[in-house]
This record gives C-alpha cells, structure tokens and sequence, in this order.
C-alpha cells in the first residue's frame, strides 16, 4: 500500500499546542479541552490522571487525530494534523499511531497471532513479513508459541491486554496511546502492563501518553500531568 504522506517525517513525538475543543450542550457549548498543549518526545512514558469527566479521554481522541479540535495544533513527528486532508490524516494516522484500547476488542474467531495478520493484510505486508513480525511482537510482549495460536477466551485479561500492545506497535508507530490499560485488571496484572508499556516505549522509541484513573502504577512513567476541567497542568 502507497503512502499518501507526501514528505518522509522525522521521529520527533507529540506535540499539542495550544488546543481547545467544545462539544455542543443544549445552546451553549461545553469545553472539553482548554488551550492544553503537551509535547511528549520518542522513548518518553507520560501519564495524565484525572477525574472522570476532566478531559482525558478528549485529549487521546485529539492527539489520535479522530476529533479535529476547534483551535490549536496537533503535530505528530512535526506534521500538523489539522493541514492535512481527510485521507492524508487517515495515512497518518494508520502509519504513525498505535493506539491501545481500554477494552482489547480482539476478534473472537481469531488467534493472537492472526490479530495482528489482519492489520497486515490492510496494509499489504507480505505474508511470511507479517507473520515473523506478528511472533516477534507478541513474544516481545511475553506471550510463547502456544500462546499466540490461542484465541481470546482461552487468554487471560492481561494475556489480551498484551495482544492489544502488540497489535497497536506492529505498524511501528512514531506515537502510542493508551487509554486505561489496567481497568479491568487485578493490581499485580496492571503493574505488569505499566512496566511492559515502559519497556516498549524505550525499545521501541515511541512517544507514550497513557490516560488512567490508577495513580498506584505510576513508578514506571518518567512524567505524571493532571488533567481538570479540561485543563492539563504538571
């Protein structure tokens, strides 16, 4: 499959700046985010925390390109989001970002290790390619040959959570977010998934932005921003 990101990006991360988003509530408009601005750089782990309903959710659907915001910048590896036409955002997109779900949303019919081939086929990998990535990944995330043939109801929690990092690294992303990894784990199994979310991030040089309400897994991160009434603040 061709690019359709006309200039070749250097890795330089995340950058918001100065961003503001509103979402229309009766006939006023709510702020969801206000003039937030954020630079994470390759092999940086960042955490926000916050309350429900602060804004962090609205900030990963901004930075992943999926919300455009009604003022400010978004640039990945220096690219602005905003400039970019619907297709070229969708390429960005798709050859820039990995995203990490709350929920693994892998497909029941599926082995851990076909999960990863299905993003492989879009993207037009050749087949032997893709499959010695696809093991690789998911042995680097801890997950053995038996393991990667099995289909999500005979995995663990965090076993598929460990699928959902692999899948969202395979198109080797300049930028990975991750919105509460831990949510459905046990303290010990999300402990696990922060400290492999830290060591992917430096091997494999991404600019993390992790969003979780679980301030107790915080040791691994190299910066913790809070996030309030759509403010974010160090």
């Amino acid at each position: 499959m061709t690019s359709t990101l006309t200039t070749p990006l250097t890795r330089t991360g995340l950058a918001l700046r100065g961003v503001t988003l509103t979402y229309p509530d009766g006939e006023q408009r709510l702020t969801a985010l206000d003039e937030v601005s954020l630079e994470v750089a390759p092999g940086e782990f960042t955490a926000v925390v916050g309350p429900s309903g602060s804004g962090k959710s609205s900030l990963l659907a901004v930075a992943a390109t999926l919300l455009r915001p009604d003022r400010g910048q978004v640039l990945i590896d220096g690219q602005d989001a905003g400039a970019l036409s619907a297709k070229a955002r969708t390429a960005l997109r798709r050859e820039r970002l990995g995203i990490v779900f709350q929920q693994s949303n892998l497909l029941a019919s599926l082995t851990a290790v076909e999960q990863l081939l299905v993003l492989a086929d879009l993207r037009g990998t050749r087949p032997r390619q893709a499959r010695a990535r696809a093991e690789l990944l998911l042995a680097s995330v801890g997950l053995d040959e038996s393991k990667q043939r099995r289909r999500p109801h005979q995995l663990s929690g965090g076993e598929r959570q460990r699928v959902n990092i692999a899948r969202a690294l395979f198109g080797r992303p300049s930028v990975l977010l991750v919105d509460e990894p831990t949510s459905a784990l046990d303290h010990e199994r999300g402990a696990q998934i922060v400290r492999l979310l830290a060591e992917v991030t430096r091997e494999h040089s991404t600019a993390t932005v992790m969003v979780t309400h679980d301030q107790a897994l915080l040791g691994e991160v190299d910066r913790v921003l809070k996030m309030a009434d759509g403010r974010l603040r160090g």
